[in-house]
């Protein structure tokens, strides 16, 4: 059997000394959903920063030209920064071939906490099936919501619920009481084992993390996480390097 757990925040992760195999860090609005365009965009890799300064120091010492530097904090761009965290800015003309540090409030905060994972994954509805299909082989998954502030968010929790339908088609999956929980919350918003943007888009918009961005005039970036399986590439987060790549580019274009 293989085992599924989900942490509606990254602080219960590897908990009682509970070793951690693979792990799949998902702050849908909006880190993991960036990182996923970004990527695709052709950026050559992303490096998460826990700080503010630690961005700016390693932006600084990367080479000239080479470098893009984004991030947020409380959903803003941040001053001196080149980009914010909207996945719209993320496009080839300003990424391809560039390096992107990346700072933001919760989700770089919550890959930090998974650096004790064996295997670090990335996930957003943006990239869901590719993702799940990857899980498919693992012993062992644990998905972390990045939560908003310090608090769950549903948005997070709703797409631990999608991978965990995915998975569980398969009876060899044995879901823990929260994974089976995400689980039977996506299927209530789906009514189904698919999901339409549009209905996924509301659900998004009432979300805390989804409020907070209508708050700010950020609700295109809404629609942008809304797009179920956009990409088909899924980022993997080397804990040694610090650095994040695409693991699966068999395609890194719109579908």
């Amino acid at each position: 059997m293989s085992s599924l757990r989900v942490h509606s925040l990254p602080e219960s992760l590897g908990a009682g000394g509970q070793p951690v195999g693979c792990c799949v860090v998902i702050d849908v609005l909006r880190a993991s959903t960036t990182i996923v365009y970004a990527l695709a965009a052709g950026a050559r890799e992303v490096i998460p920063c826990r700080t503010v300064d630690e961005a700016r120091k390693l932006a600084r010492d990367l080479p000239p030209g080479s470098v893009v530097l984004g991030g947020e904090r409380h959903g803003l761009p941040i001053e001196g920064f080149n980009l914010g965290n909207s996945p719209a800015e993320y496009t080839p003309q300003v990424v391809a071939g560039k390096t992107v540090v990346l700072t933001t409030t919760n989700g770089t905060q919550a890959l930090d906490r998974a650096t004790q994972a064996a295997r670090v994954l990335i996930g957003a509805f943006v990239n869901l099936t590719a993702l799940s299909s990857m899980l498919a082989g693992e012993a062992s998954v644990d998905l972390v919501c990045a939560g908003t502030d310090g608090q769950p968010t549903s948005e997070d929790v709703l797409f631990a619920g999608a991978v965990a339908a995915k998975l569980s088609s398969d009876s060899s999956w044995q879901l823990d009481p929260q994974a089976q929980s995400a689980r039977r919350a996506w299927l209530e918003l789906v009514a189904g084992p698919t999901a339409t943007s549009a209905g996924l888009l509301a659900a998004l918009g009432q979300s805390r993390g989804g409020q907070n961005l209508l708050a700010i005039g950020m609700q295109h970036d809404l629609a942008l996480a809304a797009e179920i399986d956009r990409f088909s590439l899924v980022p993997s987060f080397d804990t040694r390097s610090g650095r994040i790549t695409a693991s699966d580019s068999r395609s890194s274009s719109p579908r």
